[in-house]
């Protein structure tokens, strides 16, 4: 029984470096979504030729070529909106890693450009602390609806290479949030939160064990949307709930900068 499936969507991925090298792995490894997908090669700005026998092409390449049908941007964040806009101008389906970019308005006309293109789309190096930082804003948002800002600040120590943003959030019903972004020497990825509620107080969540497959999840997803398995009022929150995020992250740096 042939079980491949008839539509295979060429693949490029931008940049290999962390998020790139696992997204190249999920690629050539026989998972579901992997099975609709075809890795054609990667893009660089170092010269590399190949990785693990697959090629590296130009952007020139990668942009023109009828084979080539998604690009997954896997860059650092400050080339982000560069690099989708030139894809979606050559309608390319795009996944980008977050942030989407670096500004709402950007990511507002992005989001015009891919609906018109290619379907629906998914201050330094890695932007700004709440635009770098922006899967946690996206995870409070998802357990506690859209929030507004109430206060934000910033305190860097270059000299120290720290930095500490913390930020005063509440939702529609008023309740107080407080999201801190820490970075420092000697300072661990970790996250540490505690929540207070009228029937008690969470200062964890259950363990679930190491989520090894976090990229691969997000393909699937991708792919689900490739094929047309999300419906427009799916792909429509989704889309609300990114360009909320965004707004609230172009808030707080703005309302962090005037302060300084």
């Amino acid at each position: 029984m042939n079980t491949e499936p008839e539509r295979k969507f060429g693949v490029v991925v931008v940049g290999v470096g962390r998020a790139g090298s696992v997204r190249m792995r999920d690629l050539r490894n026989p998972h579901p979504s992997s099975a609709f997908l075809n890795l054609i090669g990667f893009v660089s700005r170092r010269e590399l030729g190949s990785i693990d026998g697959v090629q590296q092409i130009s952007l020139e390449d990668a942009l023109s070529s009828q084979e080539v049908e998604v690009a997954y941007i896997c860059s650092e964040s400050s080339s982000h909106e560069d690099y989708i806009r030139q894809f979606l101008h050559a309608g390319k389906h795009v996944l980008v890693e977050y942030p989407m970019t670096l500004s709402l308005a950007a990511a507002q006309e992005l989001w015009e450009l891919a609906e018109q293109k290619a379907g629906p789309l998914e201050e330094e190096r890695f932007g700004f602390p709440a635009f770098s930082g922006i899967s946690r804003l996206t995870w409070l948002v998802s357990l506690f609806g859209e929030l507004s800002l109430v206060s934000a600040t910033l305190e860097e120590r270059k000299e120290d290479q720290y930095m500490k943003m913390t930020v005063c959030l509440e939702t529609e019903k008023k309740s107080p949030l407080t999201w801190i972004e820490e970075k420092g020497p000697g300072l661990k990825r970790n996250r540490y939160l505690s929540f207070h509620f009228k029937s008690g107080s969470l200062e964890n969540v259950p363990n679930v064990g190491i989520n090894k497959n976090i990229f691969l999840k997000d393909q699937n997803i991708f792919v689900q949307k490739l094929l047309g398995q999300f419906s427009e009022k799916e792909l429509a929150a989704e889309k609300k709930r990114i360009l909320h995020c965004l707004g609230l992250a172009e808030e707080i740096q703005k309302h962090c900068c005037s302060r300084k």
